[in-house]
């Protein structure tokens, strides 16, 4: 129930001098005596010049009742008519019962509440009424009914908190005290916001009081933010409030560690909405700084949003070793990567394919976190800038793939020690069916999810057992096997997933525990190079900095309790933990008020059993009108005023200034559009012409060696497969090229075949890596030793060119490989073949192996990059063979002469190129009939 208004003067008497006002009417309207007018005869010339003026004889009734109505706002005014006053009206049947909410919410009119509770103590004095005081966010309450006096002291005593009310310790408070005592008035001076279950009002009307008051505030200063999130461009914000009745926009700063303030924004409240979003727009750098969030003009505990460094947004920087894919996004090892982070992290990619110049690019941006994506190889002089990168603080995080089952075992960016290939369905090291996972570790950061029960792994790459080998795992298979395993390096880590990033190997990247699971690793990694250590036990963090009920972080932390934070559960403020940071300057975690996403509800009062009335607190409900009239005398008598100065013609005897009669002239410039013609030509810089003939035409090419032999009959092969492709096929190449790798660009290139020479100068480290981001990008290199020595898979040693290779390939990061199989694009790209020979027919032709299937051959798993193998290796001399003179005549017999060898190995030039430029194009079923056709099946 609602109390009606009322309506009273605070001095009655002074309406008495209303009874003057007919006498102030008649002596207003009296006609002063007429003056004796004496003859002075020098007058008498004046006289007839100067204007006679005439003074009436009464003043005019408008002004005489202006004058009146001033009289009466006067006395009106001395009166003071209040609306609405207090007036006691404490039952004397019982104690008066004090419940106030002395919570964050009240910071903003705490002395008007004070107040009021100082006014109702004031009448159970005037009563001799006993006092019984509580306040819900005490831990412990005295509710014994006492003197006003001591009720005064404890009000004065008393604060807002930085907290949540507890009312309903507070209301069992005041049972204990009353013991059975019969209540006359009971008032609960509230917040107006409802806290979980809270059944306060149903609690105070179960006492039974003769008079049960509920006296709140308006509610516009609960506002309070739940949540935040650092997003890919803005940090955004979640607020809630109480009043929803209108519209209302916030304006929102945010503040570094020093309480500086270095960004804006706002949250804007649509009418009848009571949770609304704001941004706050600020670089990413800037947006780390961030410290906390406060509301302009709601300055609480619930208006501060602290920020740990749990929401600061990591810098990803990615890697791949393979080619990016734009055709078949869904193959790309960074895919799934890349959509389970974006809404948690900055990813950047590199911009050069060349390891040796992405690397140092991507550490130069500092970033938190590097992922690479089956990368086995690194070049030789980016291990020591990552490793230090890593002791700095930095998280590295792999996956396994091919290539890193190639790579050595000594690698030292890997957390384990690998066995060399991998674990796959149907191989020597298998399982007879895909495993699925098992409960993570109490001490993996993933502990806490679920573990999930259709995630299956086929392949992997294992661990070598070691003694450490179970404290080092975060995640593991249901054999035993590790999934994911872990070590600290300095102030960082080393991650690995011994899965591959794309569904080829699992099911886990198109899976939502990937996403967690990613998101958690890379949370891990603290900003300013401090790095968690994962420990999913309960960790105790002392109070560091507390929350104020103003919002503001003080070092007192009082009778705070240390804060108990394990992974998987959110922390609650209490009365034993209030929103702070906990931890040290080194790393704190911030614990808000509320929890996330709460939302303000005002407090339930339906369905009570006693009745009440609703009060505003005190500064609201009475309305004194004595200085609005005041005011109105004032205004009245500056008009009479200007009126009687008006009337002696004051206005009229002053000297009017003259008024411009000229108006100003407002000019438009127009600004005159100048077209000065598009430029039809630009000057080429030097060489410009060559990329340009380059990019007009396929070239093949091959490496410049050093060796004139070895270099003119590489040119004169490639010459003869040109003018045979250009016979046989629609492809029209230009002319060979012969590449410097270490200066030329190679991306202009399909194939570059590199005749290998154990006489030619070694290739520098950085040749090397350029070649193997040429390979990364999507090219590929077809390595002839030309000694028909099948260099990896034969027993009886190798030549020097094999050597060599071995060498060169020894700092390439290169997948896995195996002769062409019979089944493969290669062998009916064009021609139909079963074997590649050269000028020798000896040695097999290496490609990329292709993931094994014991089930279906034929059912292989498609892979990026069209399936084109980076890499091919044979012992033939493919040159050799094709080399012609100006004539067509060959240059070179084949080994055993027979020059049906020799056209065999032009048509397999033939099947490389056609490869290379539609890749497993020609592997598609539909093409399989036309194929058996042929072959007259």
């Amino acid at each position: 129930m609602v109390s009606g208004l009322s309506f009273l003067f605070a001095n009655p008497l002074m309406l008495a001098a209303l009874v003057a006002l007919p006498a102030i009417w008649w002596l207003l309207r009296l006609t002063p005596p007429k003056p004796v007018t004496e003859v002075f005869p020098p007058l008498r010339i004046l006289a007839s010049v100067l204007k006679r003026e005439e003074t009436p004889s009464k003043s005019p009734w408008w002004l005489t009742l202006l004058r009146m109505l001033m009289a009466a706002a006067v006395i009106l005014a001395i009166a003071d008519p209040v609306f609405n006053p207090r007036t006691n009206t404490l039952s004397a049947e019982g104690p008066l019962v004090l419940l106030i909410d002395n919570s964050w919410a009240t910071a903003s009119d705490w002395e008007r509440r004070v107040e009021t509770a100082d006014a109702l103590i004031g009448d159970a004095e005037a009563r001799d009424l006993p006092v019984s005081i509580a306040f819900t966010t005490d831990r412990e309450h005295n509710a014994v009914p006492a003197s006003a006096a001591t009720a005064r002291n404890r009000l004065a005593a008393a604060a807002p908190q930085p907290l949540r009310a507890d009312r309903k310790t507070a209301v069992e408070a005041i049972t204990t005290a009353l013991d059975a005592t019969r209540i006359g008035t009971l008032a609960f001076l509230s917040d107006g916001i409802a806290t979980g279950d809270d059944t306060a009002m149903t609690d105070l009307a179960s006492l039974a009081p003769q008079n049960l008051r509920l006296i709140a505030g308006d509610g516009e200063q609960a506002l309070a933010m739940t949540d935040s999130a650092n997003e890919s461009d803005a940090m955004a914000v979640t607020a809630s409030r109480l009043n929803k009745a209108v519209a209302r926009t916030v304006p929102i700063t945010a503040y570094d560690t020093r309480g500086r303030a270095i960004a804006n924004g706002t949250i804007a409240f649509a009418a009848g909405e009571g949770t609304a979003k704001g941004t706050i727009a600020a670089p990413f750098e800037l947006r780390n700084d961030f410290a906390r969030i406060g509301m302009d003009g709601a300055a609480s505990a619930g208006g501060t949003f602290l920020l740990d460094d749990g929401f600061r947004r990591r810098r990803v920087a990615l890697l791949s070793g393979e080619a990016r894919d734009l055709s078949q996004p869904l193959l790309s090892p960074l895919y799934y990567i890349n959509r389970a982070l974006a809404p948690y992290a900055e990813l950047i990619q590199p911009e050069e394919a060349d390891l040796a110049l992405a690397i140092p690019a991507l550490l130069e941006q500092k970033p938190s976190v590097l992922i690479m994506a089956d990368i086995g190889r690194l070049p030789e002089q980016s291990y020591a800038p990552i490793s230090q990168w890593i002791e700095n603080g930095g998280t590295l995080i792999r996956f396994a793939g091919p290539r890193l089952a190639a790579a050595p075992s000594d690698d030292p960016l890997v957390p384990v020690t690998l066995r060399q290939g991998e674990r796959a369905l149907g191989g020597a090291l298998s399982w007879s069916e895909p495993q699925a996972l098992a409960d993570y570790p109490a001490l993996s950061p993933f502990a806490g999810m679920a573990r999930p029960q259709d995630i299956l792994v086929k392949r992997q790459v294992l661990a070598e057992p070691t003694a450490d080998l179970a404290e080092r795992t975060w995640a593991s298979l249901a054999d035993g096997t590790p999934l994911v395993t872990t070590r600290t390096t300095g102030a960082g880590r080393i991650v690995l997933f011994h899965v591959s990033a794309e569904a080829t190997w699992s099911n886990l990247p198109i899976s939502g525990d990937f996403v967690e699971m990613l998101r958690r690793s890379v949370q891990l990694a603290r900003g300013g190079g401090v790095a968690s250590d994962g420990n999913a036990q309960a960790q105790t963090l002392a109070p560091y900095r507390l929350l104020n009920a103003d919002g503001v972080l003080v070092s007192e932390t009082g009778k705070a309790r240390p804060l108990e934070v394990a992974t998987g559960t959110a922390p609650v403020s209490t009365a034993e933990h209030p929103p702070g940071l906990y931890g040290s300057e080194d790393g704190f975690t911030a614990l808000n008020l509320l929890p996330r996403n709460a939302e303000l509800a005002p407090i339930d009062t339906t369905g009570l059993a006693t009745a009440y009335t609703s009060e505003p607190l005190i500064g609201t409900e009475a309305v004194s009108l004595k200085p609005a009239l005041f005011t109105l005398a004032m205004i009245l008598l500056l008009i009479d005023s200007l009126v009687v100065l008006f009337m002696a013609g004051v206005f009229a005897r002053m000297r009017l200034p003259r008024t411009a009669t000229a108006s100003l002239l407002a000019l438009a410039a127009a600004a005159l559009i100048l077209n000065p013609g598009p430029v039809m030509a630009q000057d080429l810089k030097p060489g410009d012409d060559t990329i340009l003939e380059r990019l007009d035409r396929t070239h093949l090419a091959y490496v410049v060696t050093g060796e004139a032999e070895v270099d003119r009959l590489s040119e004169r092969g490639l010459s003869g497969l040109t003018d045979f492709l250009t016979y046989r096929t629609t492809l029209e190449p230009g002319l060979p090229v012969g590449l410097d790798i270490a200066s030329d660009e190679l991306a202009f290139y399909p194939l570059i075949y590199w005749p290998v020479s154990a006489n030619a100068p070694m290739p520098s480290p950085q040749a090397v890596s350029r070649i193997d981001a040429y390979m990364r990008a999507g090219g590929t290199v077809l390595f002839d030793t030309r000694d028909q020595f099948s260099s990896l898979g034969g027993s009886g040693g190798n030549s020097p060119n094999g050597d060599r290779l071995q060498a060169i390939l020894a700092n390439l990061d290169i997948p896995p490989l195996e002769p062409v199989p019979t089944d493969n694009v290669l062998t009916k790209s064009f021609y139909l073949l079963s074997n590649f020979p050269g000028r020798y027919n000896g040695s097999p032709l290496w490609i990329e192996a292709q993931p094994e299937n014991s089930e279906d051959q034929s059912g292989r798993p498609a892979r990026s990059g069209d399936g084109v193998s980076p890499i091919m290796i044979t012992g033939n001399d493919f040159a050799g063979a094709w080399a012609v003179d100006a004539s067509g005549v060959a240059l070179l017999p084949t080994v055993p002469p027979d020059e049906t060898q020799r056209e065999h190995a032009f048509r397999a030039g033939v099947n490389i190129m056609m490869y290379m430029l539609t890749g497993n194009y020609k592997a598609d079923q539909v093409h399989i009939p036309a194929l058996l056709e042929r072959l007259g099946q």
